[in-house]
């Protein structure tokens, strides 16, 4: 199944879903870089303008995911699925407390992504130290 719509404008949303995606990606990232670092050292107002990146990125992706199919860009899963489903999904890993869930269709579309397969079969497991030494 190929995994980009064939007309332009279903290859432009999806496209746009991944663009998105990957930019609040690399707020993430850079957030959680920043948290490693010693508290007297952190940037307050440097990772208030990634949280800022992160929330308006998050409003978009929600203002273009269409809340009435079961997929993000309409009713068969595409590339657009997989940037938000990742997105999403690292979001939880790195960063629970987001409250990425206030878009309840958001939070509907990642429930169904993670019982497909692809998603299911590769999701990160979390260790701790304590499961590493048992």
């Amino acid at each position: 199944t190929p995994l980009l719509p064939r007309d332009i404008d279903g290859i432009l949303a999806a496209k746009r879903l991944e663009v998105l995606a990957d930019g609040v990606c690399d707020a993430i990232v850079l957030t959680f870089i920043e948290r490693q670092r010693s508290e007297r050292q952190q940037s307050v107002e440097w990772m208030a303008r990634q949280r800022a990146k992160i929330d308006a990125g998050l409003a978009e992706i929600a203002r273009l995911v269409r809340p009435d199919t079961p997929y993000a860009n309409g009713p068969a899963f595409g590339h657009g699925d997989i940037a938000v489903g990742c997105l999403l999904g690292y979001m939880d890993l790195r960063f629970p407390e987001l409250p990425w869930r206030q878009y309840s269709h958001l939070d509907g579309l990642f429930v169904r992504l993670s019982g497909r397969p692809s998603f299911r079969d590769t999701t990160p497991v979390v260790q701790t130290i304590t499961d590493t030494m048992a």
